[in-house]
């Protein structure tokens, strides 16, 4: 296997954390939107705390394509 060939498994093996990814985002805005739903009253504590949870998710997503993008072109 040649040096180019492996870096092109490498840097696909790296996205596959965008997978866990897409589904962190899906189970937090779905917490989110049911936790609003059942008490609309605690939408102004709970909002916060969801836009947090999904911006530390989207960046382990920045740091998987990253890593990628390093693999790739170094």
């Amino acid at each position: 296997m040649d040096v180019e060939a492996a870096r092109m498994i490498g840097a696909g093996l790296a996205v596959f954390a965008l997978a866990g990814v897409g589904l962190g985002i899906g189970l937090i805005f779905s917490s989110l939107i049911s936790a609003i739903a059942r008490n609309p009253s605690a939408q102004e504590k709970i909002f916060p705390i969801g836009i947090l949870g999904f911006a530390l998710t989207e960046a382990v997503a920045l740091f998987a394509l990253l890593i990628a993008f390093l693999i790739l072109f170094k």
